[in-house]
């Protein structure tokens, strides 16, 4: 898959591109139903023997059209959103800068330049996809806006249940600590990746060294707690256990953000420096301050023991 960078204005030409289907969303988590959308563009790409491609945004629109909204996490960082959208064999993804500029195009101009000026044949969205200024176009819109140079289909809204699946939804999921849930709505569970950072080894001291991870500020984090997770170290899956939170324990004051530190089971090597991912499963219990080490450690073990049998469970 090629990652085409476009910042507007570009200068690129129909020519300069074979014919496309083009899938269009900001496809945050890559989710079941945006999968509907990408396979639906490469099934019609397959048909016409033409290119699938998909076009996203970066930043997400938030951050540019409301000055409340500095910083936004994701289920998918832009990084874990290309890995993801290349294993549904896409030929080309078009990730647009996203700007007060970009925004303010016209619904006609949008599709003038970044539609019928790539050479898309067809293009591929979600019910409720809008393009231009204040989202002003729509799947109903689009026949107009398009010409007659292409052609579109709308994927209709995907359910589990009585439940839309959503970026929405499955960020209020993670927000609760409802990681079980959330594979009905992702197609897998959800993770975050990180660097393994130096932390004060206080876990080895009384049994149970963890790997404290320094997650990536665009992800998502589940509320503070204890939770069963799988961690990927050098490409092979470990279970542990894992602690998102303040170690009241020990600390007397809240540090400006919680740690994630996971005891990966019968694991011994030192993995400073390495990235690793985290695979939320299920929610123990929450974070709280225990009477001394003692009490800790005999909590810690019962954490262990659910963990343990929780994955032979599953």
């Amino acid at each position: 898959m090629e990652v085409i960078q476009i910042h507007h204005p570009h200068q690129f030409k129909p020519e300069d591109f074979a014919p496309m289907t083009m899938a269009l969303g900001f496809f945050d988590g890559v989710h079941y139903g945006h999968q509907k959308v990408i396979n639906t563009a490469a099934a019609i790409a397959e048909k016409r023997n033409g290119k699938v491609a998909v076009m996203t945004f970066d930043p997400h629109p938030s951050v540019v059209l409301r000055r409340d909204i500095k910083h936004v996490e994701y289920i998918t960082p832009l990084k874990e959103k290309a890995r993801l959208i290349e294993q549904l064999h896409v030929d080309y993804l078009f990730v647009v800068q996203f700007t007060s500029e970009f925004a303010n195009l016209l619904p006609q101009e949008f599709v003038d330049q970044y539609l019928i000026a790539l050479n898309v044949i067809h293009v591929v969205a979600g019910f409720d996809y809008s393009y231009g200024r204040l989202g002003k176009g729509t799947m109903e819109t689009l026949p107009f806006h398009s010409r007659g140079k292409f052609e579109f289909t709308t994927v209709p809204k995907l359910s589990n249940g009585h439940e839309k699946i959503s970026s929405t939804l499955i960020r209020k999921l993670i927000r609760e600590g409802d990681v079980e849930r959330i594979p009905d709505f992702l197609g897998r569970f959800y993770t975050t990746s990180g660097i393994v950072i130096h932390g004060d080894k206080r876990g080895r001291t009384i049994g149970f060294p963890t790997a404290n991870t320094a997650i990536d500020d665009s992800f998502y984090l589940p509320p503070i707690g204890v939770y069963a997770v799988r961690i990927l170290v050098a490409d092979n899956w470990y279970e542990g256990v894992c602690n998102i939170g303040y170690k009241p324990t020990f600390n007397e004051t809240q540090a400006p953000k919680p740690s994630v530190e996971v005891h990966i089971f019968q694991f011994t090597q030192e993995i400073y420096g390495y990235e690793v991912v985290v695979e939320w499963h299920k929610r123990i219990r929450a974070e709280k301050k225990f009477n001394g080490i003692e009490e800790l450690v005999q909590q810690i073990e019962k954490d262990k023991a659910s963990t343990i049998d929780y994955f032979h469970k599953v």
